[in-house]
């Protein structure tokens, strides 16, 4: 039988065959062999470390002998237990770092986005940008200089881009504290060391004169190698003046060529309600030609491989038809054309599903206006086509 060592050694180790636990003596960190017999008389060794984490103990496997050698186990124990002298959970669910907190974070929101966002991948992007070069390690390690180094680049280059990174890195930091992983947000320390930020008006997506708007879909027709579902979703967000996000995630159940009405759910609605959109001739046509890109997929608008368009490819052929309007500004040209047109601003405004804000206006307001605004998006698909 092979005598007991006070610690461990690698002759033993590799020889000891009586079933047990065996530990490698009182400066062993708790790292112990624990031998056993199976079944079938074959001897196995694995290694356990016993820690105390957040005041109980634990057992932490390390792997089997002789895949993990006793210096590779007193090397993996000698690296827990520094971990735990730091609070932090050798097992993994200790302080997590600024990446997990911001896909724990998106998580966290995601249930409130309405279904087919774009605010999930805006944000993934916005930290990949921004905050993945100086924010790479855990939150409680974090300081307000580090957060600095990602804000201080675009604070004054690229103010939108900055609000939104300011924004966004400091909900981060909100879930990490209530979380107990670090006690303050440091993204307010940074932003006071940044210059005031000027020009905090409001601001307006750009939009081109309604006039402008037939020649503008005619270059967006022409432009060479442009996704052909890209071209037809901006042709019915012009025409329908509804969002972008409604348009490209529109599906072929909520559309009804023979009433022509497109019912777009609660869920894809900024307002959180659902909205009948009355469809012209021009928009039936846009739809028809549609049909005709993929007839397996369930959207209107498909990608390559049948699901809902990107998010940017409507916006990159604007760029290349050189058309200087965002696909928000379609619905601030209708607007306007309606304003020069006469149409009442309560018809133009449902057009355009902005909700009333006064709680009067919306109790009596009950009719949601369909043929009244079916005339008036004929008229206006009559002016632009």
């Amino acid at each position: 039988m092979t005598k007991r060592p006070r610690t461990l050694t690698a002759a033993f180790v590799r020889t000891v065959s009586r079933p047990g636990v065996y530990g490698d003596g009182r400066g062993g960190r708790g790292l112990s062999l624990r031998v056993h017999r199976t079944k079938s008389g074959r001897i196995t060794r694995t290694w356990r470390q016993r820690v105390r984490i957040d005041g109980r103990l634990t057992s932490i496997g390390l792997g089997p002998y002789p895949e993990v050698t006793l210096a590779e186990a007193r090397k993996m124990a000698l690296d827990h237990s520094r971990m735990v002298r730091l609070g932090r959970d050798p097992r993994g669910r200790g302080v997590p770092t600024f990446a997990e907190a911001a896909e724990r974070t998106i998580k966290l929101h995601r249930d409130g986005w309405k279904a087919g966002s774009p605010l999930p991948q805006q944000w993934a992007t916005s930290f990949r940008l921004h905050a993945a070069p100086f924010l790479h390690k855990p939150v409680d390690r974090i300081t307000s200089s580090d957060v600095l180094q990602c804000l201080a680049p675009i604070w004054s280059s690229k103010p939108a881009a900055a609000r939104q990174a300011r924004y966004r890195i400091a909900a981060v930091f909100r879930w990490c504290v209530g979380r107990n992983y670090r006690p303050d947000n440091p993204v307010d320390r940074a932003v006071a060391a940044l210059p005031k930020a000027t020009g905090n008006g409001p601001k307006h997506h750009r939009a081109l004169p309604h006039q402008a708007v037939p020649a503008a879909l005619r270059a967006i027709r022409r432009t060479p190698n442009a996704p052909p579902a890209a071209v037809l979703c901006i042709e019915l967000i012009a025409l329908t003046a509804v969002r972008a996000g409604e348009a490209r995630g529109a599906r072929w159940e909520e559309i009804d060529l023979d009433s022509g009405t497109w019912t777009i759910p609660a869920a894809r609605m900024k307002s959180a309600r659902e909205f009948t959109v009355p469809l012209s001739t021009g928009a039936v046509d846009v739809l028809r030609r549609a049909g005709a890109l993929s007839a397996e997929s369930p959207f209107v608008f498909p990608s390559e491989t049948g699901g809902s368009l990107p998010t940017g490819a409507p916006s990159r052929v604007l760029r290349r038809a050189e058309v200087d309007s965002t696909l928000h500004g379609f619905r601030s040209s209708a607007r306007s054309w309606m304003a020069e047109s006469g149409i009442p601003a309560e018809v133009a405004e449902a057009c355009l599903a902005h909700v009333p804000r006064q709680q009067v206006v919306q109790a009596y307001q009950r009719s949601d206006l369909l043929e009244r605004r079916a005339d008036v998006l004929q008229a206006w698909s009559d002016y632009i086509t």
